[in-house]
């Protein structure tokens, strides 16, 4: 009896449920994982295109596991789990884990990619075109032996055509074998350096159209040199805008082995002199004879700086008296506009409470109004209303002249800028506490409040000691979130103010009257002429541990509160 009972249980176990398949499911797993595997095939050929590898390798193999997860028969819980997972790791924890390793970096406009990009970028730009040098007609495209990049020369002097790869001597194309524009055609045409008898294609050279080459291809075309004279390496041919290419005397060589650059005429400028050597240094620049000190090339790469960034932050002379004015203007913005965001629509609130009070279901609809339209418009709305010379708030409200020199700056003078910022983001945000009110109001039993009138009670102390401490209860989270987002209110301080007024007296950090710290971090990101974005990660960081603090802190508090409560 108990072996059979054993058997039985044996038997159990090895069933395995079966879900039930329709015809339309599979073809609508099919249909949807052709699509996104289309999508990830062009994504690897990309990569693959730029050589870029090792993401390739990482897109096949997340591809070949989002595939077998819906592939396969069961698994369930990972196929409602896969999307999510997926979306999570590229969009936060990749997010998270580059910005934390860019604070560690010198990651900027002079340092946006590695070594070997730097290098090329050097070699692009060293060289400058020989006066009375010829100049030549460019058509890109490949030539048919190799499937290398080429160029299809038309000479301005003698109308010889040529192609030309890259590091190889240009090889003349004999009559016959091009084919010249139809705009060539024209017997008057004068201009010989744009359409005059020039080569369209030829036999061995397919043409590219423009339009349709990649940032990575046309990179490969401007770096591209032709070979004039075999005996002399540093003459070539080059284009700058695969229109016209010209003759151009090299004025830095470089040596392959040592990957060092070397100068073949001084500078212009007088920063180095005709045989210096530019080696690699620290920062991630080329500078004579590797030391900081020396002159270096203009084109850098990303180097690991350790805590170079966020010294900078609290030792900087130009940035320390700024930073310290944004910080607490960035506080003082936050605070005031969950104040007053919060008193205005627990007011609103409460008097549309009111039990007597007829149609309230219209006035609460009114209410939400400014909440409901999409931020960015209202502050467009609010920039023309609060312009200095025919905004409604200067010349209708305050009955100022229209163009008068004494109207008020809302939005150009420093005080009245902040002042400006305020209301507007009252205006916006009042709404959102007048619905958390309203809905918090409901939860409060009305007996409380009655028993306390019974009690001799003022509708004051009923407020102040029934309703608000109940209040704070449900709403207290949402009032530290409040903070959160509004100490990272971007979108309201830079569609109406950008941060500004400027403040002229900083030379090195482009810092305005109104800009909060997210404001101020875009700038030194992507603003000017030197956008850090290693110095930038690093605020963000120090943001974060701000905010995380403040959250932290404050919800002990709420945890407290509700505790007495």
């Amino acid at each position: 009896m108990a072996a059979n009972k054993q058997v039985e249980k044996t038997k159990e176990k090895k069933v395995k449920p079966v879900y039930p398949v329709s015809l339309s499911g599979i073809i609508w797993k099919i249909v949807t994982l052709g699509l996104v595997d289309a999508v990830v095939l062009f994504m690897i050929m990309v990569m693959v295109a730029q050589e870029r590898i090792t993401e390739s390798v990482v897109a096949a193999i997340v591809a070949g596991i989002i595939n077998w997860i819906y592939l396969r028969r069961g698994g369930l819980p990972a196929k409602y789990l896969a999307p999510g997972v997926l979306f999570l790791i590229v969009f936060q924890v990749y997010v998270l884990v580059f910005s934390g390793y860019t604070a560690f970096t010198n990651y900027g406009s002079a340092h946006n990619g590695d070594q070997n990009l730097a290098i090329q970028t050097i070699k692009n730009a060293a060289y400058r075109v020989v006066d009375g040098g010829e100049d030549f007609v460019v058509v890109p495209g490949t030539d048919n032996k190799d499937g290398k990049p080429a160029l299809l020369l038309t000479s301005n002097v003698d109308n010889k055509v040529y192609i030309g790869k890259d590091g190889q001597q240009k090889v003349e194309v004999p009559e016959g074998k091009y084919t010249l524009s139809a705009d060539c055609a024209d017997p008057y045409a004068e201009d010989t350096t744009t359409c005059a008898h020039a080569a369209k294609t030829a036999v061995g050279f397919t043409p590219a159209k423009i339009s349709d080459l990649t940032p990575y291809q046309l990179r490969k075309y401007y770096s591209l040199r032709v070979v004039i004279d075999p005996a002399n390496d540093t003459l070539g041919i080059k284009t700058a805008d695969l229109a016209i290419a010209s003759e151009i005397q090299a004025t830095l060589s470089f040596d392959e082995k040592t990957k060092f650059f070397t100068a073949l005429e001084d500078d212009e400028n007088g920063k180095f002199v005709k045989g210096d050597v530019f080696k690699p240094a620290e920062n991630g620049y080329y500078h004579v004879d590797g030391k900081i000190k020396n002159a270096h090339l203009d084109a850098g790469w990303r180097v690991e700086v350790g805590l170079k960034n966020f010294v900078t932050i609290f030792t900087d002379e130009q940035l320390r008296a700024p930073l310290l004015k944004v910080i607490v203007w960035t506080f003082v913005f936050a605070f005031a506009t969950v104040g007053s965001t919060f008193i205005v629509g627990m007011a609103i609130a409460f008097l549309f409470n009111h039990e007597k009070l007829k149609g309230k279901r219209f006035y609460r609809s009114i209410m939400i109004l400014p909440y409901a339209f999409p931020a960015f418009l209202s502050a467009y709305v609010w920039v023309g209303l609060l312009n200095k010379e025919h905004g409604f708030v200067n010349t209708v409200l305050l009955g100022q002249p229209a163009d008068g020199d004494n109207n008020i700056g809302w939005l150009t003078e420093e005080g009245p800028a902040r002042w400006a910022v305020l209301l507007v983001n009252l205006w916006l945000g009042f709404p959102y506490m007048f619905l958390i009110v309203t809905g918090a109001l409901q939860s409060i039993p009305g007996e409380l409040t009655e028993a306390a009138r019974i009690d001799g009670a003022s509708p004051w102390q009923s407020f102040r000691l029934i309703k608000l401490p109940l209040l704070l209860v449900s709403i207290a989270p949402l009032l530290i979130s409040s903070f959160a987002f509004n100490f990272n209110n971007f979108t309201i301080i830079y569609l109406l103010t950008k941060g500004g007024p400027n403040d002229s007296g900083v030379t090195d950090y482009d810092v305005g009257g109104t800009d909060i710290l997210i404001t101020f971090v875009y700038k030194i990101a992507f603003s000017g002429t030197g956008q850090n974005y290693g110095l930038a990660s690093a605020f963000s960081i120090l943001i974060f541990l701000v905010i995380g603090t403040l959250s932290l802190i404050s919800f002990r508090r709420t945890r407290t509160l509700e505790d007495i409560n």
